[in-house]
């Protein structure tokens, strides 16, 4: 996936920056818990994103409407869990960024 996927490169570079945050903020171990559940989340859901769209592109080499539905669909569910795992990042590090900064 990360040789041929350039979402899951994005999401990687992410996961390993937030990572990296995590560490250097000295989140504590249920927030690491967390971390990693929706970092893992997030992978699963982009092969699977994947996973649909080629299948669909293998199914049918033209437009139909169902395919391009299908398609817009998976991507959806990741774009919904992107979201909510910003939501999670930001509960998780501003209270220690803020401390960091006061």
């Amino acid at each position: 996936m990360l040789k041929h996927e350039q979402n899951m490169n994005i999401h990687f570079i992410v996961a390993v920056i937030t990572l990296l945050g995590a560490y250097f903020l000295s989140v504590p171990l249920i927030h690491w818990l967390i971390l990693l559940l929706v970092i893992a989340g997030m992978f699963a859901l982009e092969i699977m994103n994947t996973a649909i769209e080629r299948t669909v592109d293998l199914v049918t080499n033209e437009y139909h409407p169902l395919a391009k539905r299908a398609k817009d669909i998976a991507a959806a569910g990741v774009f919904i869990y992107c979201f909510f795992a910003v939501v999670i990042g930001i509960l998780i590090f501003l209270p220690p960024l803020l401390e960091l900064l006061s």
